[in-house]
C-alpha cells in the first residue's frame, strides 16, 4: 500500500495494489515524508474507501484526537450495525462532535433535550450514541450534554443506507439549485459548487428533505444558541426563512426552530470559507 498524502500524523491518504484510492488510519502513519510505501500493513487500524474528496480539506481541519475518537466510535459501529454504512459517515460525525464540544465550550449552560422518540424508534443507535459519549468524556475529558447522544444516533441511522432515498414527487436536483442560487442572489456571491462545505449543506438539505418526510426533524431546543445567532446575524437568519418556505412549498410541513439554525450554520459556514466574489 502506497501513503501519497498525510491528513495528519495518525492519517494518510493511500492507494492499495489495484491503485484504488482509501483513507487509512493507524499510528504514526502521517510521519514519514509523503509518497512511501507502507510496507508493515499491520501499522493500519482501520481503513474507508469511497469517501467523497470533497471531505478530505474537512478532515486536514478537524483536531487530530477529536478526529481519532471519531474514528473510533465509527469501528465501533461498524461491529455493531449488521449493514453497510456510508463512507462518508467518519467526516460527517468528526464535523458534528467537533462542532458540538465548541458550541458547549460557548454555551454551557443551554439547555437541550434527549429525544425519547428516538431511543424507542432506534434502540442500536441510541445505544452507539452513550457509547459515543462516553468515549468523548474518556478521551477528551468533556462531558457533552444528554441530548448528543440523539445527535449522534441520528448520523448511524442516516449513514445505513448507502444513498439517501429522495422523494419522487419533485426533483430534488432542481430544488437544491434553486435553494443555491436564492443564497447567491440575496448574498450577491458565487458558491463554489465543488467545495466541502457547500458539499457538506447539499448533504444536510437531503437528510433535512428525509426527515420531514419521514416526520423526524430535529428537536434539540437550542433556543439559546439560536436567538444568539439570529441576533449577531439577522441577514442569515431571513435567508434560512426563505428556504425553508421553499422546501415548504414541496414538502408541506411546520419546519421547526432548531432546524432553521442548522440551515443558518450551514450557510454562515458557505459565507466564511466557501465562496467566491
Amino acid at each position: 500500500m502506497k501513503a501519497i498524502k498525510k491528513i495528519n500524523n495518525n492519517v494518510a491518504i493511500c492507494e492499495d495494489d489495484n491503485k484504488k484510492e482509501l483513507i487509512a488510519f493507524g499510528k504514526g502513519i502521517g510521519f514519514p515524508s509523503m509518497p512511501y510505501h507502507i510496507t508493515d500493513l499491520s501499522l493500519i487500524s482501520m481503513t474507508f474507501y469511497r469517501m467523497d474528496k470533497s471531505y478530505y480539506k474537512l478532515l486536514e481541519e478537524i483536531p487530530e484526537e477529536v478526529f481519532e475518537v471519531s474514528a473510533m466510535i465509527v469501528k465501533k459501529a461498524q461491529l455493531t450495525l449488521d449493514c453497510k454504512l456510508n463512507p462518508n459517515l467518519l467526516p460527517g460525525l468528526a464535523d458534528h462532535i467537533n462542532f458540538a464540544l465548541i458550541r458547549f465550550k460557548k454555551f454551557k449552560k443551554m439547555k437541550m433535550l434527549f429525544s425519547y422518540d428516538v431511543e424507542q424508534l432506534y434502540p442500536t443507535e441510541t445505544a452507539l450514541g452513550r457509547y459515543a459519549l462516553k468515549l468523548i468524556q474518556k478521551k477528551l475529558f468533556v462531558k457533552l450534554p444528554e441530548s448528543e447522544i440523539t445527535n449522534i444516533a441520528m448520523h448511524f441511522v442516516n449513514a445505513e443506507e448507502e444513498n439517501i432515498s429522495e422523494p419522487t414527487e419533485f426533483d430534488v436536483e432542481n430544488l437544491i439549485e434553486r435553494i443555491t442560487n436564492e443564497i447567491e442572489s440575496k448574498f450577491e456571491i458565487t458558491i463554489n459548487r465543488k467545495g466541502f462545505n457547500y458539499n457538506r449543506f447539499v448533504m444536510h438539505l437531503r437528510y433535512f428533505l428525509k426527515r420531514i418526510e419521514e416526520k423526524k426533524q430535529f428537536v434539540d431546543d437550542n433556543g439559546v444558541l439560536f436567538v444568539a445567532m439570529k441576533e449577531e446575524r439577522p441577514e442569515i437568519y431571513e435567508c434560512a426563512v426563505l428556504i425553508s418556505a421553499i422546501i415548504d412549498e414541496k414538502l408541506p410541513a411546520q419546519i421547526i426552530q432548531d432546524e432553521i439554525l442548522y440551515l443558518m450554520i450551514h450557510i454562515s459556514r458557505i459565507l466564511k470559507n466557501n465562496t467566491s466574489n
